[in-house]
């Protein structure tokens, strides 16, 4: 088999064999076909694409290209979540100990954010002491003991995928929803989860800023999970505007926190119920998503999810003061209003520009050797359809430089957009992806 034959194979519109794509990964991987080869099937791929069989066997090749995780040893049918990655997205903070808390094992391997998005470890380390450097035989026994634990991606997991995407990234080949879906997909059934919950985020904030492409992609995405044995669920939710109310990493544990004490924003809320609903029956826990969602509410009510969370934190080596005194948790030392500019309703929210704003004040990564501030961020005080006058505040801003909290207000400024008209409310869950 030649590496050759395959790309004319491809450029000409020909459909490579689950043999051929299995040969292509692993001669890659192992260093045997170079990166111009590589690149050029990648080129022929984004515009010839790939039928739905060419896809699953892609992604299967890059899931067993290192290791696959073995959580065997784990009891009970266990349920990974996964977001496509957005705005104040501190999802996992809240939903893993609200479904562990009803037995759903939570093994979740997570990552760190980069650009405007944040990384659920990064959040997590604004309670002190805790590390997701923990290893393999520890991970599990947490999720046995304390029903959830959470650890950084090991490097030999689906190595493959590490490759591609650094070699798609400078070749203008990311674009391709075969290539994303199989990227995605291939990290998660190597993690080893036997179901898999997807967060598709769509808009401005999101990775597909259309609902279109976002269908598309979980689409793609539960077709992979299915085809692959496992049980696979996907959730499009609008990305149009930052996610709740808090941007910035302690200040988005703080606002998962009070969600798990029932005082959390009504977006966030809806989506941990939804997507903790569809995780609860995959895991046979309830038959229905309405039960499911009963049960998530009562664990809510009776602080079981917050003591879960209390455990979890504790069990890797973190504070569990912190998550029922939540005030302790890093604090900048500037906290000042943003007034608005004019009276009228919030028409527009650039969202990815907050994520940027947060950014710049240390809350995100430029590169990833960039030091974080944990304490920085901000909390919004309107968001799409709210009314606002003149001068009230639009959002609270938690810095530790002037300078830089300068320039993240000129910058969260230029990305809301205010009417005179009256705004409809957007809509949170856009549509759900079961086959």
């Amino acid at each position: 088999m030649r590496m050759y034959d395959l790309i004319i194979k491809k450029r000409n519109g020909g459909v490579l064999s689950n043999d051929e794509i299995i040969y292509m990964i692993n001669e890659y991987t192992s260093g045997n076909i170079p990166d111009y080869q590589m690149s050029a099937m990648m080129m022929a791929i984004f515009f010839r694409g790939m039928t739905e069989d060419e896809t699953l066997a892609l992604t299967m090749a890059m899931a067993h290209s290192g290791d696959m995780l073995d959580l065997s040893d784990i009891r009970g049918i266990k349920v990974d979540k996964h977001s496509t990655g957005g705005v104040g997205d501190k999802t996992s903070l809240a939903l893993t100990p609200m479904v562990a808390a009803l037995g759903v094992p939570v093994a979740k391997m997570s990552g760190r954010g980069l650009g405007h998005t944040g990384g659920t470890i990064d959040k997590l380390e604004s309670f002190e002491g805790f590390s997701t450097g923990i290893s393999e035989e520890q991970f599990k026994e947490n999720v046995n003991r304390v029903g959830v634990s959470i650890m950084g991606q090991t490097a030999d997991l689906a190595p493959a995928d590490k490759k591609l995407y650094a070699l798609r990234d400078v070749t203008a080949t990311v674009d391709n929803m075969s290539l994303i879906a199989s990227s995605i997909m291939s990290k998660k059934l190597a993690a080893g989860a036997d179901a898999i919950v997807l967060d598709v985020k769509t808009g401005s904030g999101a990775f597909m800023k259309t609902e279109e492409d976002s269908f598309a992609l979980a689409k793609e995405m539960v077709r992979i999970g299915n085809g692959a044995g496992r049980r696979t669920v996907a959730v499009i939710s609008d990305m149009d505007q930052p996610l709740g109310y808090a941007v910035g990493n302690a200040l988005e544990v703080k606002e998962a926190i009070d969600t798990l004490k029932g005082n959390g924003p009504k977006d966030f809320m809806e989506l941990c119920l939804t997507l903790g609903s569809y995780m609860v029956v995959a895991a046979n826990k309830a038959s229905t998503v309405e039960e499911a969602r009963e049960k998530l509410v009562t664990v809510i009510e009776n602080g079981k999810a917050l003591e879960k969370l209390a455990d979890f934190v504790e069990a890797q080596g973190g504070n569990r003061e912190q998550v029922y005194h939540s005030e302790r948790l890093p604090k900048a030392s500037i906290v000042e209003d943003i007034p608005a500019p004019k009276t009228g309703y919030i028409e527009k929210i650039i969202c990815d520009e907050i994520g940027i704003c947060s950014l710049i004040l240390g809350g995100g990564r430029e590169t990833k050797e960039s030091e974080i501030d944990l304490s920085v961020g901000l909390v919004l005080k309107k968001k799409v359809g709210d009314y606002i006058s003149e001068g009230e505040a639009l959002a609270e801003i938690h810095a530790n430089d002037r300078e830089k909290l300068e320039a993240a207000k000129r910058r969260f400024l230029a990305a809301y957009h205010i009417s005179d008209n009256a705004v409809a409310k957007k809509k949170l869950i856009k549509g759900i992806v079961t086959e």
